[in-house]
């Protein structure tokens, strides 16, 4: 029999699934549920589709919307006309999303009901976008996703597909500002999930018994990726529309959830309901958290309520998801492992490397570089800003400062960028600034992340005026939500003469950030 081991790509992942696992079902949103077998035929109708619609191998098409099922069948339907999915943070504000959009010539726009409006707002921003189509009805000018689906033909498209073909494009943000399409192929997704196959330890292995909650947003790594996961090893996928603590407990009671990936601002609001203490988690086997920094006392508070394996993962966009792991067995206090961020998965390469390029030994801080099969591609269009991240020998620098220690446990110490990551969120101060400079009275302005309970990191924004100029942090704040996404936007605003800069100009963040991260033994929290 043929297994999803034999696969060359996601397609062929789905064609396997739908024949040897048929009946069962792959995934459960709201009130409906589809099996394998109707995932296979439904998203062969979707490639049809965009076939129809002359959408060419290679072309983009771009989603605005929740987590959906029929996100999935976009995703994988796109992919078997060997069609490549855009999936857009609806988080974003109208012109960030039109970039984007635009960015990656989407030839069809999929739009979910929550943002229908704001699409009729920006239509006249996306001359490249040939179709728009809504997901859940909402706009009579559009067709409907389900409608159009179901009219093509079920029979497979058999698009020819190879290995390194691009399946999916996320969108991460750019020191400039401006966010890069991070290009990942089949061969990346799975390199990832088989290297090592022959001998994984229990959190990293998967049964038909298992189901996986995908709660985190497909626009990032953590929903798309860890959606697809499932699906590989045939398990079942409950779909959350989007992360909301007390229906994430729902799921728990209900659904019988067996693993899921939450980022840790996620962790802390289903952890801090009341209902949490009294629940059975005994169905959940493991709980894998990543894509930010998390305090210690909040894990400790996690062990304690969900009683069940927890997984420290750390990886990033480019690197088609968690390339570094903290196994349950590390997860004891007291032990110095505990405060890294784990060891590198089969098939993953990591080192330390100075400002030359050199390996570092171990304790030493430097920047953290990995190699393996799961390095992106490439960012779409931007070949310098590609050749900045990967090296020719493959090397992808992650931005991150760290060390290793004598057993090969990474330890983040830093980021040499300038990033702020707050709620698993990632912020460039260089966009936050452009916004804040665009106000009237303001002459300059440096942003930083300070510590926050809550999201990790907050954004502040140190602002200087312009002479005789009167804004408040207030008229700032409410300025720049205009322009930019709520996450982005400044949680506090202070006001300096003249901001720090070295002899050539450059802003001095470190001395600006120093006072608000006193007494931590890191940069991140």
């Amino acid at each position: 029999m043929t297994t999803v081991e034999d696969a060359s790509n996601l397609a062929d992942v789905v064609r396997i699934q739908g024949k040897n696992r048929g009946d069962a079902i792959v995934f459960d949103f709201e009130d409906r549920q589809t099996t394998f077998a109707e995932f296979d035929r439904h998203t062969n109708q979707i490639a049809n589709g965009m076939i129809a619609l002359g959408v060419k191998p290679h072309e983009r098409v771009a989603y605005l919307g929740k987590n959906s099922d029929i996100f999935f069948e976009l995703l994988i339907g796109a992919i078997k006309a060997n069609v490549v999915m855009a999936p857009v943070n609806w988080r974003l504000a109208g012109p960030e999303i039109a970039f984007i959009v635009e960015d990656c010539k989407a030839a069809i726009l999929f739009v979910g009901p929550e943002f229908v409006d704001q699409v009729r707002g920006i239509k006249g921003s996306l001359p490249s976008v040939r179709t728009i189509m809504t997901t859940e009805g909402g706009a009579p000018e559009w067709n409907d996703v389900i409608k159009w689906r179901d009219a093509q033909s079920s029979a497979d498209p058999h698009v020819e597909i190879e290995p390194q073909d691009i399946a999916i494009q996320l969108y991460t943000s750019g020191t400039t500002g401006r966010p890069k399409g991070a290009m990942l192929s089949h061969a990346n997704f799975l390199s990832l999930v088989r290297a090592g196959q022959d001998n994984k330890p229990d959190w990293n292995t998967w049964s038909e018994d298992d189901v996986s909650l995908v709660a985190m947003p497909i626009f990032h790594i953590g929903g798309s990726g860890w959606g697809t996961l499932g699906i590989y090893h045939g398990a079942k996928g409950v779909i959350a529309r989007e992360f909301d603590p007390t229906k994430v407990l729902d799921f728990f009671e209900h659904a019988k959830i067996t693993k899921l990936f939450m980022v840790p601002a996620a962790m802390q609001f289903v952890v801090r309901q009341p209902r949490a203490r009294t629940m059975d988690f005994s169905r959940l086997r493991y709980m894998l958290y990543g894509a930010s920094p998390i305090p210690a006392a909040l894990l400790k508070e996690c062990i304690e309520v969900f009683k069940c394996g927890f997984v420290q993962m750390y990886g990033m966009t480019e690197t088609t998801g968690t390339i570094v792991a903290l196994a349950p067995e590390d997860h004891v206090e007291g032990l110095e492992r505990m405060r890294s961020a784990g060891k590198a998965l089969p098939g993953v390469e990591l080192a330390i490397l100075d400002a030359e390029g050199n390996r570092l030994p171990p304790r030493q801080v430097g920047e953290i570089a990995t190699r393996s099969g799961s390095n992106m591609v490439g960012y779409w269009n931007l070949p310098e800003a590609t050749a900045q991240t990967i090296d020719k020998d493959n090397w992808l620098r992650t931005g991150d400062a760290g060390y290793m220690d004598e057993d090969g446990f990474l330890y983040i110490h830093d980021r040499i960028k300038d990033m702020i990551i707050s709620g698993a969120e990632n912020i460039y101060p260089a966009e936050v600034e452009s916004a804040i400079c665009d106000h009237p009275d303001v002459a300059e302005a440096a942003v930083i992340g300070i510590p926050d309970d809550k999201w990790g990191e907050a954004v502040k924004a140190i602002v200087v005026l312009k002479p005789g100029k009167t804004a408040t942090a207030t008229d700032i704040i409410n300025f720049t939500r205009e322009r930019i996404a709520g996450f982005k936007t400044p949680k506090t605003v202070d006001f300096i003469p003249a901001l720090p800069r070295n002899p050539s100009g450059k802003i001095l963040r470190r001395h600006l950030r120093d006072p608000y991260w006193a007494g931590k033994d890191r940069q991140i929290n």
